[in-house]
């Protein structure tokens, strides 16, 4: 439809904007362009969408030279939910103090996944048997890369059984501790307030819950007492598990809105927005068409006003697009997923592969910085 019609959507319509006809460089399109979170990444265009009942009632391309004009013709309350939206997609991101380090976000960051568990799908038991060859894999990461060390100890898989607290302490804890006396960033992986609070005064500086701080009913609470950044997942059911089989409707658009009332939800009890990390959980009870559709969208999530997340990293989605691929047989569908997400402005990617990643983050970099120097 004509984006002039737009006027006529529904009060009961939801408004959303996606981030589209991206650009190599704004050089000579200035007013024609927009810069998406701060980062590399440019724009011409918006699609601007009204669902109601979960359904698309009204979809336009809207170029950013008329995004004004066509904000102000949407009714009141449209108008105002269209330009918050924009003002989040277009704003940078505010840097990450991690103790002794600063993440900045112009490029995306690359977070090392260290899993102290013997059961993780694509590396159980890698590093769970030595803590001190756990922590020089996490040393390597570093030098390798990683702007910051993810360290979990209670796998997320499908079907993976419930660490007990205690438990997943013992695995984590010291890791965290040899990391943190060299400086390192860290982030801790785990839904659970007790060991929040043991990794954190281990010398872990994040938290990554894939329950969103939905699992345990005290992981709020040590977030916002603690002042960490916070990783805030989607899954369609964070107190069961984070998987089962869903269907959706739109996973763009209804993703969007779970993380959009989960982030409102922590910000009200004292989190804030710039310490939040958001995650639309790839893999985390999606179908692989799902999946597919959120990478090609990823977009759209800057509209939230955080840093986003992409844990693509040998995921089944690669695995069912490339004759069933071993998880450890995915580094060059993980690579392609990082490079999506780079280019559809997403901050930070949390990876296995962190030196191939690492590798692949500086030459898209490259290609983005000779991108700005004028043609003569």
């Amino acid at each position: 439809m004509s984006w002039a019609a737009l006027s006529a959507i529904g009060a009961g319509a939801r408004i959303h904007l996606r981030p589209v006809q991206f650009v190599d460089s704004p050089v000579d399109l200035e007013g024609q362009v927009a810069r998406l979170g701060g980062g590399l990444v440019w724009f011409a265009a918006y699609e601007l969408t009204a669902s109601e009942d979960g359904k698309r009632v009204a979809r336009a391309m809207v170029p950013i030279a008329r995004i004004e004009e066509a904000l102000a013709s949407l009714p009141e309350p449209h108008r105002i939910r269209a330009q918050l939206l924009r003002g989040r997609c277009e704003s940078a991101r505010a840097p990450l103090t991690l103790g002794q380090r600063v993440l900045r976000f112009e490029q995306p960051q690359v977070m090392g996944i260290l899993n102290m568990t013997p059961d993780s799908f694509s590396d159980g038991g890698t590093h769970l048997a030595d803590l001190q060859a756990a922590a020089d894999a996490g040393f390597a990461m570093t030098a390798a890369g990683a702007a910051l060390i993810d360290v979990g100890g209670e796998s997320t898989r499908p079907g993976a059984a419930i660490v007990w607290e205690r438990d997943e302490i013992e695995r984590v804890v010291p890791v965290i501790e040899r990391l943190a006396a060299t400086g390192a960033a860290i982030s801790i992986d785990t839904r659970k307030a007790e060991v929040m609070q043991a990794a954190l005064d281990a010398g872990a500086h994040l938290v990554n819950d894939v329950a969103a701080l939905l699992w345990d009913d005290r992981a709020l609470e040590v977030v916002v007492a603690a002042g960490c950044p916070v990783v805030l997942m989607h899954s369609p059911d964070p107190k069961a598990g984070g998987h089962g089989d869903p269907s959706y409707g739109d996973p763009l658009t209804e993703v969007f809105d779970w993380l959009a009332d989960r982030i409102d939800a922590v910000v009200a009890a004292g989190v804030p927005r710039e310490k939040i990390v958001a995650d639309p959980g790839i893999g985390f009870g999606k179908s692989v068409q799902a999946n597919l559709q959120l990478m090609s969208g990823l977009a759209i999530f800057q509209g939230l006003g955080c840093a986003v997340l992409l844990g693509a990293s040998r995921k089944r989605l690669i695995g069912a697009l490339s004759n069933e691929a071993a998880a450890d047989q995915r580094l060059g569908g993980s690579l392609a997923l990082a490079c999506r997400g780079a280019d559809q402005g997403v901050q930070m990617l949390r990876v296995h592969d962190v030196s191939e990643t690492a590798q692949a983050v500086h030459v898209w970099r490259g290609l983005r910085d000779a991108a700005l120097m004028p043609v003569r």
